[in-house]
């Protein structure tokens, strides 16, 4: 199966940023990719949080996913749109993956769990909770053939929801992201590939890059791993662009009996804390 994983640079308004995945969309389409994939804030991105609120809108609202539920009508293909920052019913900002079907219609969402909030030895720090309410449940979907676990970026460094995911039938994990350029050179790939091989699953990891209108630097690096652990695409740079993988499904079966971690894990006792 031909996916594609659409690098962007998403800029600070919804039409500039509609106008700036649409073609890479239909490129991707255009090569015969039935799944197409898009990065973490592909509706618009805006680190100053008093001018990004007011700017979001209600998922069904929001002129970037409209446009591309028009295009997954369009290209005949499954659209995940790694995730929307939106306005949710409460009022409160939600950063959200959206699986777009054939036929134009949301066949599920999923919203970010782990938020990125940490104080650095330097003096900074950064609270993602300020802006965005948390998820509260791990979500898996079907798109064609393809057994999806749905996840946004920073949730690459929990595990354990990894092998959730993987229990519950997803052989397929989406880690759409718009990493740090210091964690990307760090950990990208080899995070990428370690979820793939604890749990016998693709990872296809979309990604923004480049330097972005708000000032922020993100990694880019696009990739795809399959279930044995090895890149099986990838984009070394940070630029705009569409990355396209063939997909062996039935590789992921393959994995888990040769490792079958998945089934041979145990329960265990908490371990006592040290002093």
């Amino acid at each position: 199966m031909k996916v594609a994983l659409i690098q962007t640079r998403t800029p600070s308004t919804h039409d500039a940023a509609l106008a700036h995945v649409l073609p890479m969309v239909r490129e991707a389409a255009a090569a015969g990719a039935t799944f197409i994939a898009t990065p973490e804030g592909t509706n618009i991105l805006q680190k100053d949080r008093a001018i990004l609120l007011p700017m979001l809108k209600p998922l069904d609202e929001d002129p970037v996913v409209a446009g591309l539920r028009a295009a997954a009508i369009d290209f005949g293909a499954w659209i995940l749109m790694g995730s929307a920052l939106v306005r949710r019913e409460d009022r409160k900002a939600a950063n959200r993956s959206v699986l777009i079907s054939p036929q134009g219609a949301i066949a599920a969402t999923y919203d970010k769990l782990h938020m990125f909030d940490v104080d650095l030895p330097t003096g900074e720090s950064s609270r993602e909770s300020a802006t965005y309410e948390p998820g509260a449940a791990a979500v898996t979907a079907q798109a064609g053939d393809l057994r999806l676990g749905m996840t946004v970026c920073y949730d690459l460094r929990f595990p354990a929801l990894y092998r959730a995911l993987a229990l519950a039938g997803a052989e397929v994990m989406t880690i759409p992201s718009a990493f740090t350029r210091p964690t990307g050179a760090a950990h990208w790939e080899v995070l990428m590939r370690a979820r793939a091989i604890e749990t016998g699953s693709f990872v296809l990891a979309p990604a923004q890059g480049g330097r972005h209108e708000d000032g922020r630097g993100t990694w880019g690096h696009s990739l795809a791993v399959a279930p044995w652990g090895e890149v099986i695409a990838h984009l070394d740079h940070d630029e705009p662009g569409v990355l396209l993988a063939d997909l062996d499904l039935a590789a992921a079966a393959r994995a888990r009996a040769a490792i079958p971690a998945l089934a041979n894990a145990r329960p265990f006792s908490q371990p006592a804390p040290l002093a």
